[in-house]
């Protein structure tokens, strides 16, 4: 058996409403509540990046998994908002989580679906017992141009998992991965904002992707969706997430518990991590869980989990991600929104 054993979210506690990006561009609201399903979003604080978030939501983990951080043998960080273009984010994470230097760190990269790479590849070095425990991190502060359909839903957050063989609280019964090159969404060297290919990104990239893994995923376990008790999509917006389910045989009482765009936004390589840690905070022993992430260029990761006895010692050691997310939260304007991500610079 190996598995999840600890994981942790954190969510920032600023806020933007999506009828305050609205205004300032004169947009119609209400057609992105309505056709996008979005509500508000995180945005990070300017003392806020990819580290900082991934080491609270590593301590949140380590606290679960009950280990000694020394004793985690590989540390993988998914992002599409690295702080630097060349410094790692690992060997920070490590040394704020007092890891020692005897250990294998990456950062990967492959837009939405890093965090879910990052989880795949611990995964199977613990699997191979090449590596004790390793931690799999997802986490962005996510771009989208002014004015771009993006600025509605991009946001930030981060997801961490604990990987190992013992004391399992989700064991991962199997994986499968697919993969085309499906150019819908990109972003080159020295360009601050991506660029998407509109409608392009829906069908023949997002649809296609998880569908398909997610087909050759439940013939792999021999299972159905009605097997499961909970499933989490990527989520770019409302929309997608549920209709995917929909397509592939899934009820929206699988999906809601998961379901976080609505209020937190798409924290693009956290999107479906952060719906899994929110699902493992109510799962109960036995459940299963079915989760399919999606990376623009395209590819999907798909997990399944089978919930054990041990998770009902964990659950409450730390913050639920929902409890974070509809806890404190301050709202802010366009204007700070806007200081906070850079989009405006006080001049010299």
């Amino acid at each position: 058996m190996v598995g999840i054993i600890g994981y942790g979210a954190y969510v920032p506690c600023h806020r933007i409403k999506v009828e305050e990006i609205a205004k300032v561009w004169g947009a119609d609201a209400p057609s992105y509540k309505r056709g996008l399903m979005l509500e508000e979003k995180s945005v990070p604080a300017p003392d806020q990046d990819t580290i900082t978030m991934s080491v609270e939501a590593s301590r949140d983990a380590l606290m679960r998994a009950n280990i000694n951080s020394e004793e985690i043998g590989a540390i993988y960080i998914g992002s599409e908002s690295h702080p630097y273009a060349v410094k790692p984010s690992g060997t920070v994470v490590a040394d704020a989580i007092g890891a020692t230097p005897d250990i294998h760190c990456a950062d990967y990269e492959f837009a939405c679906k890093a965090g879910s790479e990052a989880m795949f590849v611990c995964l199977g070095l613990v699997k191979s017992g090449y590596i004790k425990y390793g931690l799999a991190i997802g986490a962005d502060t996510s771009q989208g141009a002014p004015g771009d359909a993006l600025e509605y839903s991009t946001a930030a957050g981060a997801a961490a998992f604990i990987i190992g063989s013992e004391n399992i609280i989700a064991e991962c019964i199997d994986t499968s991965s697919y993969m085309t090159d499906t150019p819908d969404f990109w972003r080159r060297e020295y360009q601050h904002y991506p660029r998407h290919a509109g409608r392009f990104t829906g069908q023949p990239a997002y649809f296609n992707h998880i569908i398909g893994a997610a087909k050759m995923l439940l013939e792999k376990v021999s299972m159905k969706p009605d097997d499961f008790q909970y499933a989490v999509f990527h989520q770019p917006n409302g929309k997608f997430p549920m209709r995917v389910g929909k397509m592939l045989g899934f009820k929206r009482e699988q999906i809601e518990q998961g379901w976080l765009v609505p209020r937190l936004g798409n924290t693009y390589s956290g999107s479906s991590p952060m719906g899994l840690t929110a699902i493992l905070d109510v799962a109960k022993p036995g459940e299963k869980i079915f989760m399919v992430s999606y990376g623009s260029g395209s590819g999907s990761d798909g997990f399944v989990f089978r919930v054990t006895e041990k998770i009902k010692e964990v659950q409450n050691l730390c913050s639920h991600t929902r409890n974070q997310l509809d806890g404190y939260r301050r709202y802010i304007d366009y204007g700070t929104y806007a200081k906070f991500r850079h989009k405006i610079l006080k001049a010299e």
